[in-house]
């Protein structure tokens, strides 16, 4: 199969580092991937803030971009989330159709495409979960407590087969960060409350890394972890379970 990389643009200018842990832990099991050069923002921001009118620009670009590949594999559930509801063009409906149909968040296409059993990562440290809104509640990379399903998380699914790895089981284990993209500017306060709402039950279970499919929702959190001078570092998922290999 050929794997197209979906790199969102503020892991693209701010964690790199994230994008090349995708890149090396796709490869690593086997995958033809391929980096589209000339792909750029998808459009969620300005869809997010009520200007979706204004993404036109943004999905034309996306359609050339990745029209042709089998898959499309992002490391951010949000992303993801907008393309697979948002993506649309008026001249080229029928490929976006199949892009919407064939894009993937990266823990959902290792679990249900892939079907990975089995990954030599090691990692021995204990770890939080932040299972993000757009990931657990848009693309039901897991079960959310509010609905009565029977109990599954891909992410989990994925971090119990690193080696030496100790994920902690926290009080709150789906309640949002507070990020929501331009809610996090225009609602400062309950933002950060709800994001030190988080830190506070990593914190009072000993997590030394907080993880998750979202770096959005983890810079968020980050952010509010370094202003508190925490002894906790923030890790994207593919990093994690990229370690070792």
């Amino acid at each position: 199969m050929r794997v197209a990389l979906f790199i969102p643009c503020y892991v693209d200018q701010f964690y790199p580092q994230v994008a090349i842990a995708t890149l090396k832990l796709l490869q690593h099991l086997g995958l033809e991937v391929h980096y589209p050069m000339q792909q750029t923002c998808c459009g969620q921001p300005m869809a997010n803030g009520g200007f979706e009118h204004l993404t036109h620009s943004c999905n034309s670009n996306f359609i050339k971009a990745f029209d042709g590949y089998d898959y499309i594999v992002s490391p951010s559930g949000s992303c993801v989330l907008h393309v697979k509801d948002h993506l649309h063009d008026h001249q080229q409906e029928t490929k976006a159709t199949q892009i919407r149909q064939r894009v993937y968040e990266l823990c959902e296409f290792l679990t249900d495409i892939v079907q990975v059993q089995s990954i030599k990562a090691s990692f021995p440290k204990k770890v939080a979960l932040h299972q993000g809104c757009h990931g657990q509640r848009g693309l039901k990379l897991a079960a959310s407590t509010e609905t009565v399903v029977p109990w599954f998380s891909k992410p989990v699914q994925l971090l119990k087969m690193v080696e030496g790895l100790e994920l902690v089981d926290l009080d709150r284990p789906d309640e949002c960060c507070g990020f929501g993209g331009t809610f996090c500017v225009t609602e400062e306060a309950v933002s950060s409350a709800m994001g030190l709402s988080r830190i506070a039950d990593y914190a009072k279970h000993d997590a030394h890394v907080v993880t998750g499919t979202d770096m959005s929702c983890l810079m968020h959190q980050e952010g509010l972890i370094k202003r508190r001078k925490l002894n906790m570092q923030i890790l994207h998922i593919s990093e994690v379970l990229a370690a070792g290999l």
